[in-house]
């Protein structure tokens, strides 16, 4: 297994059934959760230094999200164009997410969550086998659409096991 195929299987491994668009919702839903129970001062919070804050981390799942959504959609539409990648540290130290209200990260993250479930669930099945490449990588429509799901998921953990303890 290549170093490419271990950092996708890592996330794949989060979900926690077979039902992976049953799981885009579900791990939505228990992002808002969390979020929706964070004031705004605790959302400033990093576990260490270094860290992001659960505003950085939030806005990091939405603007993922985001760019896994066109990779979606390129490669869906048979676009055969090489995708590049990007920083994720780059993108939170550009977001100004921690001088944005929670409340309108939390927004965001929904309307973005919800684009992502209307572009997924309204793709013909064959499409979901269509490969591309992105990041010099080739991934298939699904496997994306389960990365999303995988990498919130992942990051929920690390919520539950760094952030919220260090919140008590």
């Amino acid at each position: 297994m290549s170093d490419f195929q271990k950092y996708v299987q890592r996330y794949l491994d989060q979900i926690p059934s077979e039902d992976w668009i049953q799981e885009l919702k579900i791990s939505g839903d228990k992002t808002i959760e969390v979020y929706s129970g964070l004031t705004d001062g605790q959302s400033l919070f990093a576990y260490a230094e270094g860290k992001w804050t659960l505003k950085e981390l939030l806005l990091h799942l939405s603007d993922t999200e985001r760019i896994f959504q066109y990779r979606i959609l390129a490669f869906a539409r048979g676009d055969k164009a090489q995708l590049p990648g990007f920083d994720e540290e780059e993108y939170a130290a550009a977001s100004f997410a921690n001088h944005r209200s929670l409340e309108s990260l939390l927004e965001e993250y929904k309307l973005v969550r919800k684009s992502s479930q209307i572009l997924i669930e309204t793709l013909q099945p064959s499409v979901l086998k269509n490969i591309g490449t992105a990041n010099g990588n080739q991934l298939a429509v699904e496997t994306i659409g389960k990365l999303i799901v995988g990498h919130n998921y992942h990051h929920l953990t690390i919520i539950k096991e760094r952030y919220l303890l260090g919140l008590k």
